[in-house]
């Protein structure tokens, strides 16, 4: 038996190598394929100012600025002017085309033209790749001068999504494997002598409990009732902010700081559309929402 014993703790040692190896090798993979997307993303900014420059030319405005692209979204950006302009559909659908298939992660995007009075859509299209799953309308009719502002949104690859997804699930694979390491290395104590056998709640690191639910900031996830929900890269950074001091105003002023300060895009009113988003995620558990507090910024309150 001590032999049998000393057998299986070697072979567990070596099994916990040969993970702790897999696991190294899957994060260096995901990594390496990062600085590609990186380079392509930067000159992807550089085509949506190249746009905004030739729908200028194209309404007869050789003088008047292309403002800074703005990143409102994990995947969407907006093109603003310095002056109003007119533009044709036709000439529009086909300059974001030509310049776009210069960007390799550019399959399929949506384009929509807003009023900067009221953000209404004065014109928009979708473009695929596949071209038979292309919706363009109202082609050859002229829009009116006024001032517009350009948002694209491009879909997600699945290469990207994938590695997002691969190195989540080896971070999950590392947890489970550690547990379990854990569990076997720690010493049985036999229940011989009626002790109590419940322990207590432990909140792991990047884990909180907001009323029912449970909020995963690793996986980027809501958990109630067995299911989970979904959140975005900053919707999980706002989440957090409030987590980490629910029941108490977060200024408005904090938050932008926080989550955009040093994203080297500029963001222009992009807050209250992931708030509102964060509401509706939140919605599973009437005693947990987000409110407004006037002049102040916002709370997360979270009932008994």
């Amino acid at each position: 038996m001590p032999v049998r014993r000393k057998l299986l703790e070697v072979s567990r040692k070596h099994l916990g190598g040969l993970l702790l190896l897999l696991f190294i090798s899957v994060i260096c993979v995901a990594f390496s394929m990062t600085g590609k997307d990186d380079f392509d993303l930067a000159r992807r900014e550089i085509l949506l100012r190249r746009i905004g420059h030739e729908v200028l030319l194209q309404s007869g405005d050789s003088t008047s600025r292309v403002l800074p692209v703005k990143k409102i979204a994990e995947n969407e950006y907006q093109i603003s002017f310095e002056n109003a302009f007119t533009f044709q559909p036709d000439s529009l659908v086909s300059t974001t085309q030509r310049l776009l298939t210069q960007d390799p992660l550019a399959r399929d995007y949506v384009v929509n033209v807003l009023n900067c009075t009221n953000a209404s859509v004065a014109y928009g299209y979708a473009i695929s790749k596949n071209k038979k799953d292309d919706i363009v309308a109202c082609m050859g009719r002229e829009q009116p001068l006024a001032c517009y502002r350009i948002n694209i949104k491009f879909k997600p690859l699945p290469l990207i999504t994938a590695k997002h997804e691969l190195f989540l699930g080896a971070l999950v694979f590392l947890g489970l494997v550690g547990f379990i390491f854990l569990k076997s290395g720690k010493p049985q104590k036999a229940l011989t002598d009626g002790q109590a056998t419940d322990l207590p709640d432990i909140r792991h690191d990047g884990m909180f409990t907001l009323g029912s639910m449970l909020f995963d900031v690793e996986a980027r996830k809501l958990m109630i009732n067995g299911g989970s929900i979904d959140l975005t890269r900053t919707e999980t950074r706002v989440l957090r902010i409030f987590a980490m001091s629910p029941n108490q105003v977060i200024a408005r002023s904090r938050l932008k700081k926080e989550i955009w300060e040093d994203e080297g895009v500029i963001v222009g009113r992009s807050l209250d559309m992931f708030i509102s988003k964060l509401r509706k995620k939140l919605e599973p558990d009437p005693d947990i929402r987000i409110v407004v507090i006037r002049g102040k910024g916002y709370k997360l309150e979270i009932g008994a």
